[in-house]
């Protein structure tokens, strides 16, 4: 088959970016409220059981947009529902930051969840449905990439927004704290989400779906040579026709009402976050100033984190259509396993000071700031982005948007269940609160290993085959 021409690689490239944005967004208001918490906190005189839910009730809007985002995306399009997740966000970010109670913080804060979780669902089907199949993997882990960037993005905000008023309980602009504008500066990114929603083609899978196939060619004759655009119809299409057949388009099976292969999505999904990765970028601020660093320190070393995780990741992007996603999610369980469990044995050493203040003695602060950023570059560079390059190419074509939904509709259930808990069970006890997130880690391992085979290079009507198909588990005549 003859190769794109580099104008066609670089328009694919170009639409896959655009289309991460969803993804920046994603990971600016997952972390915004890192640097807000403590102001937040005090300013409003919330317990830790409240501060918990505020900051985790955005995940329940994000789960809801992620379960509706499928649906949506099936009836009116891709790029309508991008537009309707950048509204969302738009409002929520004006919302958060002029919110005058604890109630109406949280109020926008669920609408601008309703928002990212479209964009969660919307941004890797759009990209995984325009990729060629050599590149997707790559592709698809834009959309982690952006995320990592999007936390940098509002990690460094946060900081820059706090130094300059002094603090972010402080006063910075038009009589304004320091922690409303932390929300406000996401309005930019929304509107620009919003401006791309009208200037980016419709997937020619959606196109094809419901009817539209001369459009589809039109747009598959940018990205592919003219030789293969019929070769790429007929395969949607032929994939298409076989998931209409029998229920096929339905999420239910006999796997408790469910698909198999919509519970391995699932599954993915809460492995993603029952590591705690986002207690690291929700309440890193908060933990370091426990163990002795100040709140400007604080800020530093979360924005350092950031950097790492959106490095790790580029390195994610640039092995995972050449490793597989196999190995890279294997070694990266191993790594979070030994460093969550290092973070816990430091936590066991901590102490407390006359104020009721956690300390970590001797060299076990560093130890523990150390074990964190590994846990970081682990988590980075292999279950952080290939979840989405797997969610983007593991399902149907016909319930892919459905599907996608549903599974980042459990990631978000999953993230909310980690971040409400964590200030209650770091008041208990961080020791067992790590230790709980290594034993995850450890059984994302053998999930891996037992029901994940590699789809590298294969066509995304392929792919799903597999899963259907062949065992996951590898032996000694055949691996996966």
């Amino acid at each position: 088959m003859p190769e794109p021409t580099g104008a066609m690689k670089r328009k694919v490239v170009g639409l896959a970016i655009a289309a991460a944005v969803g993804g920046f967004l994603f990971g600016f208001d997952s972390s915004v409220v890192n640097g807000a918490v403590d102001a937040i906190q005090h300013g409003f005189a919330l317990n830790a059981v409240v501060t918990g839910f505020v900051v985790a009730i955005a995940l329940l809007g994000c789960a809801l947009g992620a379960y509706l985002a499928g649906r949506l995306a099936d009836r009116f399009g891709r790029l309508r529902v991008m537009l309707v997740g950048a509204i969302m966000f738009l409002a929520s970010s004006i919302g958060a930051g002029l919110a005058f109670s604890v109630w109406d913080l949280g109020f926008w804060r669920v609408i601008g969840g309703i928002g990212i979780g479209i964009a969660s669902v919307v941004a890797p089907a759009y990209i995984a449905e325009i990729a060629p199949k050599q590149s997707r993997g790559s592709l698809a882990s834009l959309q982690q990439l952006a995320i990592t960037i999007g936390i940098f993005v509002a990690l460094l905000s946060d900081a820059l927004l706090a130094g300059i008023a002094g603090s972010a309980s402080k006063e910075l602009w038009f009589g304004a704290e320091a922690w409303r504008w932390m929300f406000i500066v996401g309005a930019i990114p929304a509107i620009i989400y919003g401006i791309l929603s009208f200037t980016l083609p419709e997937s020619p899978r959606y196109l094809i779906a419901t009817g539209r196939r001369d459009e589809a060619r039109q747009i598959f004759s940018t990205l592919v040579p003219e030789e293969a655009i019929d070769t790429q119809i007929s395969d949607i299409e032929k994939s298409i026709k076989e998931d209409e057949a029998g229920e096929k388009s339905t999420l239910r099976g006999d796997r408790f009402g469910l698909k198999p292969i919509v519970w391995i999505g699932i599954i993915l999904s809460v492995f993603q976050q029952f590591v705690g990765i986002n207690v690291i970028f929700y309440y890193s601020t908060t933990l370091w100033r426990a163990v002795g660093f100040t709140e400007k320190d604080s800020l530093t070393i979360t924005v350092i984190t950031s950097v790492t995780n959106v490095l790790v990741t580029v390195v994610a992007i640039v092995l995972v259509d050449r490793i597989g996603r196999r190995p890279i999610l294997l070694t990266g369980s191993i790594g979070m396993a030994i460093s969550l469990a290092v973070m816990s044995i430091a936590f066991s050493f901590s102490e407390k000071n006359s104020d009721g203040v956690v300390t970590l003695p001797g060299a076990w602060g560093p130890i523990a700031l150390v074990a964190a950023n590994i846990f970081v570059v682990c988590f980075g560079a292999s279950w952080g982005p290939l979840v989405w390059v797997l969610l983007g190419e593991i399902f149907p074509t016909k319930i892919r948007a459905k599907a996608l939904g549903l599974a980042a509709s459990a990631q978000w259930i999953a993230n909310f269940l980690i971040t409400v808990s964590f200030p209650a069970l770091a008041d208990f006890s961080l020791t067992f609160t790590y230790g709980m997130y290594a034993a995850f880690a450890v059984l994302s391992f053998f999930f891996v290993m037992w029901k994940i085979p590699e789809t590298k290079g294969m066509a995304l009507e392929d792919a799903k085959s597999t899963f259907e198909t062949k065992p996951a588990r590898p032996t000694k005549a055949h691996a996966s």
